[in-house]
């Protein structure tokens, strides 16, 4: 077992805040910055460099860092073979997370509650934000592990493949629109609600959309909203066109509340990936949980 105050080092050495790293493990940053102290005292050298509001590792706390990811490993392993070995044997593990609207809604959540009746000592958070801003927290150390929809490759990201989605238009039972089928020139002239920039369903129509040369600013575009829900309930009672998942819509398509309004040329498929730093691909308990997920939906095919 890693000892309290090398947990916390590894939580400031994560996130490089003693702030960030307080509010993540419930305590004051007074109490975060005593537990490092004690442990600088112990190795009889500084572990991080303090500039201004933000931290940096020593060459001496990098070290630690390091060879703690090693111990976290190796405990996590250990941890894993003890459970084939006992049933009673359920270890307390804190995982934090980052997913797209789409996928916090109507993707993860069967996941999680799978997850956690399998390890109930797992103590789960959830963060929901747009694609872009998901992998922005992970670029900056908020969470370690992310799933993110339809958005441009980073190069020192590690991708890893969900599942498959579709993203379909749609419009009010009540829009003459739905007894038309669509070609990708005609909504040059249809007026369109669509989700905020960085969102991940956006990313995936303008791709579709530049296959034809038409551009996002090209659409007769009468208002934007963030998030998923909200765009689903505007276009329930407005007359204008909006795409969104075809997990967030199934309830509405099935029920005539939502019509479905086929668009012949445009292919909106798109990949809902885990998103890790590259060389943390290997983490725990992140690991498990993407081979987890990974495995849940390929029972669902």
């Amino acid at each position: 077992m890693l000892s309290h105050q090398h947990e916390i080092f590894l939580e400031v050495a994560r996130l490089l805040s003693f702030t960030k790293a307080g509010q993540a493990l419930f305590l004051s940053q007074s109490a975060v910055s005593k537990q490092v102290k004690a442990l600088e005292e112990y190795y009889k050298t500084g572990l991080f460099e303090r500039l201004g509001n933000s931290v940096v590792l020593t060459p001496a706390g990098e070290l630690l860092y390091q060879k703690l990811l090693l111990a976290k490993q190796l405990q996590h392993d250990l941890h894993q073979e003890f459970t084939t070995l006992s049933e009673d044997f359920s270890p307390q593990m804190r995982m934090v997370i980052g997913a797209s609207t789409t996928i916090s809604l109507y993707i993860i959540p069967p996941v999680l509650s799978a997850y956690l009746s399998k390890f109930p000592n797992t103590q789960l958070t959830l963060k929901n934000r747009n694609s872009e801003n998901i992998l922005k927290a992970l670029l900056e150390h908020e969470i370690d592990l992310g799933i993110i929809e339809g958005i441009h490759k980073v190069s020192n990201v590690t991708y890893t493949p969900l599942l498959t989605d579709e993203v379909v238009a749609v419009c009010s039972a009540r829009n003459p629109l739905h007894r038309e089928e669509l070609v990708a020139q005609d909504l040059l002239h249809i007026p369109v609600a669509l989700r905020e920039s960085g969102s991940g369903t956006l990313a995936v129509l303008e791709e579709a959309l530049a296959t034809h040369r038409i551009k996002l600013t090209d659409l007769p575009v009468k208002v934007r909203l963030g998030g998923t829900e909200a765009l689903k309930n505007f276009v329930r009672v407005d007359t204008c066109l909006a795409f969104l998942p075809r997990q967030a819509v199934m309830k509405e398509l099935a029920s005539g509340e939502l019509i479905e309004v086929p668009v012949r040329d445009l292919n909106l498929v798109r990949h809902f990936d885990f998103v890790q730093r590259k060389g943390t691909e290997n983490n725990v308990p992140y690991k498990s949980f993407v081979q987890f997920a990974q495995r849940y939906y390929s029972k669902q095919e």
